[in-house]
């Protein structure tokens, strides 16, 4: 039985090789043949790697930001997408607003940061601030909607926010979501 499988592999491997022509070794390599250019690939994925740095958010969210866009989204990383729809549609009663028309960048910082940590304290769990979209702002487009965008960003109790409805002032105001301020205390 052995033989004949040894017989069965023997024809199969001479079918393959029917068409196959050897070699001429008498004849050396071609030397003068140009060598490609060098393909420099670590520092085409470090390019690779910066780029993509520059396209997601810097908190690493998922959710799409434009920063020259209209709108504006956060979501903190490992809450559902569910928690930002519900934000958008309007789903969490607002318990209080801060407008920032006017101020200047220090002042709204310092505002704004007041505001949140009374709300913390309140336990409030949505609130609306109302940036304003930057018309008076001469060429430079709005500073403060940029500017809220980053300081919401970098406060631990943000658990996301986004454009509000246009009846709530839309591209001109954002709702945030806070963390229950008794969920943080351990």
């Amino acid at each position: 039985m052995a033989d004949r499988e040894h017989e069965t592999d023997l024809e199969f491997f001479r079918a393959a090789m029917q068409r196959v022509q050897p070699l001429d070794v008498d004849e050396p390599p071609d030397m003068d043949t140009p060598r490609p250019a060098p393909v420099p690939l670590q520092r085409l994925a470090d390019d690779r790697a910066v780029l993509q740095t520059l396209l997601v958010p810097p908190d690493g969210t998922s959710i799409p930001y434009n920063e020259t866009g209209e709108e504006l989204a956060y979501l903190r990383p490992g809450l559902q997408h569910r928690v930002l729809r519900r934000l958008k549609r309007g789903y969490y009663r607002v318990a209080a607003e801060l407008d920032l028309h006017g101020m200047t960048a220090a002042t709204a910082r310092h505002t704004l940061t007041r505001f949140l940590n009374r709300c913390r304290q309140r336990d409030y769990r949505c609130v609306r601030i109302i940036h304003g979209k930057g018309r008076r702002s001469s060429n430079r487009g709005p500073i403060l909607k940029g500017k809220v965008d980053r300081w919401l960003r970098q406060r631990a109790e943000v658990l996301a926010f986004c454009s509000a409805r246009p009846v709530d002032g839309g591209t001109g105001a954002v709702y945030v979501l806070l963390q229950h301020h008794r969920a943080s205390i351990t």
